[in-house]
């Protein structure tokens, strides 16, 4: 799909589930997160194959060394689709080829050709290295936004009322 120097994108496939799976635990672990990856293969393989979820993985020298997936959102506000980047990671040894931003800038072009109003995602507020770059490729911080989350046993609860 794409090849720049030291690197190739390609679409994320079905059949790329345990590199998938491989990169997320390994980004959990660098946000400190890894207890909380319960996904197994077999869930990013069938997320894939019903494109609930869509993804990019970079490759150097044939090997698998980075990940992007993404799926969409609307915003009732633009009364238009959008794009919600779920997980970014490149391996660190492979990190300053400009994986990142080629990953950004493939959605971007993605979400421009299919007509989104924008593309998001979050980042902790610690990952210094991240914010730097998210700033660079002109991203804006929605500060007065903070993320909400409804899961375990709380969704349970809410779900089984009346």
């Amino acid at each position: 799909m794409s090849d720049r120097p030291g690197f190739f994108l390609r679409d994320a496939r079905p059949r790329d589930a345990e590199t998938v799976h491989r990169l997320v635990v390994a980004l959990a672990e660098y946000e400190k997160l890894g207890h909380e990856v319960k996904a197994s293969a077999q869930d990013f393989y069938g997320a894939l194959a019903a494109k609930r979820v869509r993804g990019l993985v970079a490759e150097v020298d044939g090997e698998p060394v980075g990940l992007c997936l993404w799926y969409e959102t609307f915003s009732t506000f633009t009364g238009r689709a959008g794009v919600w980047i779920e997980d970014v990671f490149v391996e660190p040894a492979h990190r300053r080829l400009g994986i990142g931003r080629a990953f950004f800038q493939e959605v971007a072009k993605r979400a421009v050709a299919g007509g989104h109003a924008r593309v998001e995602w979050s980042v902790l507020d610690w990952n210094a290295p991240a914010l730097a770059f998210y700033r660079g490729i002109g991203a804006v911080g929605q500060d007065e936004w903070t993320d909400q989350r409804l899961s375990g046993e709380a969704l349970l609860a809410l779900a089984a009322e009346g």
